[in-house]
């Protein structure tokens, strides 16, 4: 088994291959992750995007995040645990940080910073004792499976329908024309992104183990979520090509 070790940014969302994430890093530990990542080659900044199971995004006593009622902690495991990675799943997606963009003011310092999704991994272990976690990653393969290619038409013509649903439950007008991708396996990670999904049922789309496990669950999914929406007076949207920016 060949692994890797890579930053560790932890998050309350599950990014998945070839979405977008736009991030504003303003804590100590993943300021000084991105001024590391800075200092690399431009094709090769690639952290590791991990949901949090059990703990905080925002360490309590966070620049902008006072709270009297918890003791102060600082250091790269802040509000993690002694034992880092029982606090987070076990299945996340490598980032490649597109752009890196410091800002400095008199009362704001931090990084403004534009990534993309590429390859889920396994995380095997967490080091705390640098400036910020870094993990030891396996890189997992992304098997299509049998029968992929007809389950995607399904999953295409579910997700139309939950789509006017839930541009009917938000009172919006559905924009029409936009194309879905043809291959399965992006397919399978745009509807799992797009999805209004807490991060537990996101986490289950991320750890499919292969497209087709993936795009079935998801059949079930949107045809649930569906005759949800038919019933709800309104549910929020979401951008179908961008995670919620991370006030890190």
């Amino acid at each position: 088994m060949t692994s890797v070790r890579l930053p560790l940014f932890p998050l309350n969302s599950v990014l998945f291959p070839g979405l977008v994430l736009p991030l504003n890093v303003f804590e100590a530990r993943y300021r000084a992750m991105m001024r590391d990542l800075s200092a690399l080659p431009e094709d090769d900044r690639r952290f590791a995007v991990i949901a949090i199971r059990d703990g905080r995004e925002v360490a309590p006593t966070a620049q902008g995040m006072p709270d009297a009622t918890v003791p102060s902690a600082d250091g790269p495991s802040a509000g993690f645990g002694d034992d880092p990675i029982q606090a987070f799943h076990s299945v996340g997606c490598i980032a490649d940080a597109a752009t890196i963009r410091e800002k400095s003011s008199a009362d704001d310092t931090g990084y403004e910073v534009l990534a993309t999704g590429t390859t889920r991994f396994r995380l095997l272990s967490v080091d705390a004792s640098g400036p910020y976690l870094t993990g030891e990653l396996e890189e997992l393969e992304e098997g299509q499976g049998e029968g992929a290619g007809a389950l995607a038409s399904g999953v295409v013509r579910a997700f139309r329908t939950y789509q006017k649903r839930l541009a009917w439950a938000n009172e919006r007008t559905l924009s029409s024309g936009q194309d879905l991708p043809g291959d399965p396996s992006v397919l399978s990670y745009l509807v799992a992104a797009a999805a209004v999904l807490d991060v537990p049922a996101k986490q289950r789309l991320l750890e499919a183990p292969d497209t087709t496990a993936r795009l079935a669950h998801e059949l079930k999914l949107l045809r649930h979520e569906s005759a949800l929406l038919g019933k709800l007076p309104s549910l929020p949207a979401v951008d179908l090509t961008r995670q919620p920016t991370s006030p890190n």
